[in-house]
């Protein structure tokens, strides 16, 4: 399996701001951020055991962060491991099994399996937790495709 590469993230300049207010609001420090503009939110990657500080008491970091930059924040716990990563990404208690598939031309696959008429709450409302997992394993890991199934 691939390893994370330092080399292929690129942050840009209104990533690292936006890492700066995230680190200033919250207190936690981000790894990573991604604008994902097509469905108007900003993903932050935070370290493990820094979850509860990202989000505040009764989430009043994320309310605050969301109302400064007008866009709707998810937090995913970063692993350097691609499954936990996927199920992380997920938020999913419905997830079975996780399968990385690296194929002969050097492009790799993820399948997530759940459990039975599970598949819409881990796909999320719009396919938004899907599409959150495949932007950030494409980053980390190379994994250009992600299939939920049931």
């Amino acid at each position: 399996m691939k390893k994370f590469l330092t080399t292929t993230i690129k942050i840009t300049s209104e990533e690292f701001a936006l890492m700066s207010l995230f680190q200033k609001i919250s207190g936690a420090m981000a790894r990573d951020c991604i604008l994902d503009n097509k469905l108007n939110r900003v993903i932050f990657l935070v370290n493990r055991g820094e979850m509860g500080l990202a989000i505040g008491k009764k989430g009043e970091s994320i309310k605050k962060l969301e109302k400064n930059i007008m866009k709707d924040v998810e937090l995913v716990e970063y692993s350097d491991d691609p499954k936990e990563l996927i199920r992380n990404a997920l938020h999913s208690k419905f997830i079975d099994q996780i399968q990385i598939n690296e194929k002969s031309n050097g492009k790799s696959s993820a399948t997530v399996k759940v459990a039975a008429k599970k598949t819409g709450a881990t796909v999320g409302k719009s396919g938004r937790n899907a599409e959150k997992a495949r932007i950030i394993i494409k980053r980390y890991f190379e994994i250009s495709k992600l299939k939920i199934t049931d």
